[in-house]
């Protein structure tokens, strides 16, 4: 349970304290958050906005107690907006299920607070205990479904975690002259250490993607529709890029190629057009579809 209450749309965070050498309070959290300057710190503590499971506010010279959670809002001074819609598909009194632009994160994290489809919907629907059921990449676009009730969160969630949802994506590719469609590709994947990105490694597959063709575009580049079986991060993404076509405007794939977070122009190639799925609770057949497009070399792609 949060001790702190949700403020314009934002949950708040929490950090656990673990055995180890700090004799206060601000000696662990500026090793734990080396990206924070220490004044930064300082300051929200004095204004108390760091507390414990108890609800009491901390301090710089709180002695360091380990096996507790500080409470805490994250901070993200200069968030860049993103200037895309967000319009929901259904909605329930379980569902909600919306259809999240290019550019936009899932969930708060790193650079990304409010503009974030979770907080975004936390604050214009004015449902505080809306969670994902499952999470698209920011670059990703199209649908995204949220439980809005915590007592069926968990019959959602084992949906996805048993394979039981239909999930269909479309990319637009430069597949390699020898490539025979439909195609299943497996592989394991693992994520490289210390990086953002997955890589297939030898061993036992842990990820499968079917990939079908659907028409060729300008360029020698295709459409094509992905039917991934499992849900490992960046699946689609790797898979393509491992076949030797990654998907257009990837800027992790092959290789990295980072570009400010105001730069809004090159949108990833993939997006989530179908998800569906039988509702655990009252056994309707729910089945959401995108209603954006994807667009290379200005032909719009849509099936």
């Amino acid at each position: 349970m949060a001790i702190l209450p949700e403020r314009d749309g934002i949950p708040p965070s929490r950090v656990y304290l673990p055995e180890g050498p700090w004799e206060r309070l601000l000696d662990f959290l500026s090793e734990r958050f080396p990206r924070i300057p220490s004044s930064i710190l300082v300051r929200r503590l004095e204004e108390g906005e760091i507390v414990n499971d108890q609800g009491v506010a901390q301090t710089a010279d709180t002695p360091y107690r380990a096996g507790q959670w500080l409470w805490y809002y994250r901070e993200v001074p200069d968030e860049v907006a993103v200037p895309f819609d967000l319009p929901v598909l259904y909605r329930d009194d379980r569902l909600v299920a919306v259809d999240k632009p290019h550019f936009m994160a899932s969930t708060p994290g790193g650079q990304y607070l409010r503009s974030t489809a979770l907080v975004r919907l936390r604050r214009e629907l004015g449902i505080s205990t809306l969670a994902p059921m499952h999470r698209l990449d920011r670059d990703t676009a199209g649908v995204l479904v949220f439980s809005i009730e915590p007592r069926w969160r968990g019959q959602y969630q084992k949906l996805f975690q048993s394979r039981e949802v239909y999930k269909e994506y479309l990319a637009v590719a430069e597949p390699p002259s020898r490539m025979q469609f439909p195609y299943v590709h497996r592989s394991r994947l693992e994520e490289v250490p210390g990086g953002f990105v997955m890589r297939e490694c030898p061993g036992a597959p842990n990820s499968e993607t079917r990939i079908e063709h659907v028409k060729v575009l300008g360029g020698r580049r295709s459409l094509l529709r992905l039917i991934p079986s499992t849900g490992k991060k960046h699946q689609l993404r790797a898979h393509l890029s491992a076949l030797g076509m990654p998907i257009l405007n990837d800027a992790y794939y092959p290789s990295l190629r980072p570009e400010p977070p105001h730069k809004f122009d090159r949108p990833l190639q993939l997006l989530a057009c179908v998800l569906e799925f039988r509702d655990p609770v009252d056994g309707r057949v729910h089945r959401f579809e995108t209603h954006r497009t994807l667009a290379a070399d200005e032909v719009e792609c849509r099936v």
